[in-house]
């Protein structure tokens, strides 16, 4: 039996493992191995045939803050992982994302078996972000392979001393296996006359605080601006549903919560107001338009202007692609009800604004690789054992 130990965390890590996991089975099928995957991770990791040893979804966080009220159960994750990996080496370590932990595993696990093959899969967003420079160069030195989803993280990971392959980004494949739009709308009820806008609030704890009463507030501003518009709103994580639907209550949006194959949300609407993170490149996939909003404690958006000199052209993963403007991006202050309905209707309303960024879409979409994205990385991973 070859054992197989990936590392990540969050709800976007978790559909990331589970893509990965799933081809790495099959693979594993079809050339007579018997593998066993042990992983941190989530629900659709194991679901996809993982072996969960710490569920870490539900600690992850953004923000320096907001991290706070984490830190002891994602050190006791990272202990946990450190523990197993110790006493029951894997054949592969496979670190997806969730960059500190990872490189604290990861540091672990090279210093105690130099030998075991280490291989960084999505790795941080170094390249956009100069001073980070030193960790890039950090990860290089314990890493046997970075599998890089964008081109500019290859070459990047590469100047800084890592071997890097750029295998593409894997929600290219993701995206070909979701429902069409048509049938979407059609499941969802609807019409071809509605305005269907999704709201993507949170995939974390925090998210719902800082993000979730903004775009609510402007989802009523829309619905007064639009009365025959519709939201609806894909359920990331199950523990959110009560404070969802309290809230719908409280702004009274014309909104329906979608539990039972969120995805359909993604595919049908015309229009997404979402929360920052790898969801952004999903819509724009699927040619989806869209508002970005990114928003923390006003603590934490102070340390990082001031104490961190925290500064990024951008922080959507459609607009790095390229490292350009596709999408708009409403920051703290910015990301006022105000401007987020603003900005919104404008992609409604104006049909040159919303089809210059379905223009951008296309052009995006051929930086990122050929499908097959999962099966890759699967293949250099198996036919190294």
């Amino acid at each position: 039996m070859k054992t197989i130990f990936i590392s990540t965390g969050d709800v976007s890590g978790d559909l990331q493992g589970a893509l990965l996991v799933t081809a790495l089975k099959q693979l594993a099928a079809k050339s007579g191995i018997d593998l066993q995957i042990v992983a941190l991770g989530g629900s659709k990791m194991a679901a996809a045939g993982a072996t969960i040893l710490a569920d870490t979804v539900s600690i992850s966080s953004m923000g320096i803050v907001e991290h706070l009220a984490y830190v002891r159960p994602s050190l006791q994750a990272r202990s946990l992982a450190k523990q197993y990996l110790k006493t029951n080496p894997p054949d592969a370590l496979i670190l997806i994302d969730y960059v500190d932990p990872n490189i604290a595993i990861g540091k672990y696990v090279k210093n105690i078996f130099p030998n075991l093959p280490i291989y960084f899969y999505i790795a941080p967003q170094d390249w956009v972000w100069p001073r980070q420079h030193k960790r890039a160069k950090l990860i290089a030195s314990f890493i046997d392979e970075i599998f890089a989803v964008f081109p500019v993280e290859a070459k990047y990971f590469a100047e800084q001393g890592a071997k890097t392959t750029f295998v593409g980004h894997p929600l290219v494949d993701r995206v070909a296996t979701l429902t069409s739009r048509e049938i979407a709308r059609d499941k969802l009820g609807i019409t071809a006359e509605e305005t269907a806008i999704a709201l993507i609030p949170a995939s974390r704890q925090q998210e719902l605080r800082y993000i979730l009463p903004n775009i609510f507030a402007a989802a009523r501003q829309i619905q007064d601006r639009l009365p025959a518009t519709r939201f609806w709103i894909p359920l990331s994580r199950p523990d959110f549903q009560a404070e969802i639907e309290s809230q719908i209550l409280a702004y009274k949006v014309n909104a329906t919560l979608v539990t039972e194959n969120p995805d359909l949300v993604l595919s049908a609407a015309d229009l997404a107001i979402t929360k920052c993170g790898t969801v952004s490149l999903e819509l724009a996939l699927l040619n989806v338009p869209q508002v970005v909003i990114y928003r923390v404690s006003r603590i934490t958006a102070w340390i990082a202007e001031h104490v961190v000199k925290f500064s990024i052209p951008y922080m959507s993963p459609t607009n790095l692609v390229e490292m350009k403007s596709i999408v708009p991006e409403l920051m703290q202050d910015d990301a006022s009800p105000d401007r987020i309905a603003v900005e919104s209707l404008e992609l409604i309303l104006n049909p040159a604004r919303r089809d210059r960024m379905l223009a951008d879409y296309t052009e995006m979409r051929a930086a990122l690789g050929d499908r097959g994205v999962c099966d890759r990385v699967a293949h250099e991973i198996i036919t190294k054992f």
